[in-house]
C-alpha cells in the first residue's frame, strides 16, 4: 500500500496500539511483531482513525509542534510507509 498525501490511513485488522508495562512503552502490536512507539509516533496514530487524510495529520502535527508543514508530512508518510510495508497501517 502506497501512502501518499491524500491517504486515509488507519490501524488494519489484528494491529493495536497501548501501553505495555512490562518494556514501560508505549507500542504498536501486530501479528507476530512489536514496535516500541515514541511520543511523535503515538500522536501520528492517534490521528489515524481512517476519515484524516495525512495532508491533514500533518498539519495538525505542525501547528501542535510549531514545525515546518511539507518536512512533517515528508515524516509523518515515511513513518506511515514503514508501517504499511510491514502490514499495520492501511490506507
Amino acid at each position: 500500500t502506497a501512502i501518499g498525501g491524500g491517504s486515509r490511513p488507519s490501524l488494519r485488522r489484528g494491529a493495536r496500539r497501548h501501553f505495555d508495562a512490562v518494556r514501560n512503552q508505549n507500542v504498536l502490536q501486530g501479528p507476530e511483531r512489536i514496535i516500541v512507539l515514541d511520543e511523535i509516533g503515538c500522536a501520528i496514530l492517534d490521528l489515524c482513525d481512517g476519515g484524516r487524510r495525512v495532508e491533514e495529520i500533518s498539519a495538525l502535527l505542525a501547528a501542535r509542534y510549531q514545525g515546518d508543514a511539507a518536512e512533517i508530512e515528508a515524516d509523518v508518510t515515511g513513518f506511515l510507509q514503514e508501517l504499511a510495508d510491514k502490514g499495520l497501517v492501511s490506507a
